[in-house]
């Protein structure tokens, strides 16, 4: 009985066996067509996404803020910060304006406005070129203006449903444009706008600083949830020529969606300069509570 037992169970594994014998010719071959259709598919995807029409719209994204009091101070505070941004093929341009605007009881206390007007050519989704124009003037910096030039590179590192995480860097020609500084009787500095209309008795006069720079931007978006999204920048530019002649610039946003269109905001602003004109503060700083305006 027990050979009869054995004698079954060989037959049945010999049976098995051979029922599992892989064709390896034959898989060889339907591996190669699965390969050959997926190139296939994919040649015909990339056709297909080539004939979606590029988005060239102009897209502007508009942040206002305004506030105004009157009684025992009567002030008035006004802040804008714009984008356009059209693109064209491989080809993209930017233009910013960033200003602010304050006075108490009819006196000037902040009066400054930077503009920066870009352009991209993409040669892939993560890396582009970049050429970059920007001019700032604040009338309480103690410059006349500041203005730098000059072509760069930009790196999107990241881009996820809720995370973009992208770098600029350029290469700088700047002018730095210093004011005169007036004094009084005393030797002491008359600060703008003079409400007093201080008489000046002596000044040192004003002078150009033009030298060879450079500029690194960062810029991080979380989509933290569908309606909220946090926004932050990172801007440092500095002399390659004197190392301690930098600039710093960071703006923290929090913006909530009430329309397509509509978004609510606030913002902090962080401007730093290593070297102050004579008689001026290193860091400026911003608080606005803005409605925006995207379209």
């Amino acid at each position: 009985m027990k050979k009869v037992v054995l004698s079954l169970s060989l037959a049945s594994a010999i049976a098995l066996a051979e029922d599992g014998v892989v064709d390896l010719e034959k898989l060889n071959a339907d591996i190669a067509a699965a390969k050959s259709e997926k190139s296939v598919a994919e040649a015909k995807l990339k056709a297909l996404q080539a004939q979606i029409p590029q988005d060239t719209r102009l897209i502007t994204h508009t942040e206002l803020g305004y506030i105004e009091t009157s009684g025992n101070t009567n002030t008035q505070t006004f802040n804008l910060d714009a984008q356009a941004k059209k693109s064209w093929g491989n080809h993209s341009g930017q233009i910013i304006f960033d200003g602010q605007y304050a006075t108490q009881n009819q006196i000037e206390t902040k009066n400054k406005f930077l503009t920066e007007l870009s352009y991209d050519y993409s040669f892939s989704k993560h890396f582009a070129f970049n050429y970059l124009v920007g001019y700032k003037k604040d009338r309480f910096s103690g410059f006349d203006y500041q203005f730098y030039t000059g072509p760069g590179a930009k790196y999107k590192a990241l881009k996820t449903t809720n995370h973009e995480l992208s770098f600029d860097g350029n290469i700088l020609y700047s002018l730095d444009s210093y004011e005169s500084v007036n004094l009084d009787a005393s030797g002491n500095i008359i600060a703008y706008p003079n409400p007093n209309n201080i008489p000046t008795v002596s000044s040192h006069p004003a002078y150009d600083d033009q030298y060879a720079s450079y500029r690194v931007k960062g810029v991080y978006n979380w989509q933290i949830l569908s309606n909220l999204k946090f926004d932050q920048e990172l801007t440092f530019r500095g002399s390659f020529e004197k190392s301690e002649n930098y600039f710093a610039y960071s703006k923290s946003s929090l913006t909530t969606k009430f329309s397509d269109i509509l978004s609510g905001g606030l913002s902090y602003k962080v401007d730093y300069i290593n070297l102050p004109a004579e008689g001026k503060e290193p860091t400026d700083t911003t608080f606005t509570a803005n409605l925006i305006i995207d379209y």
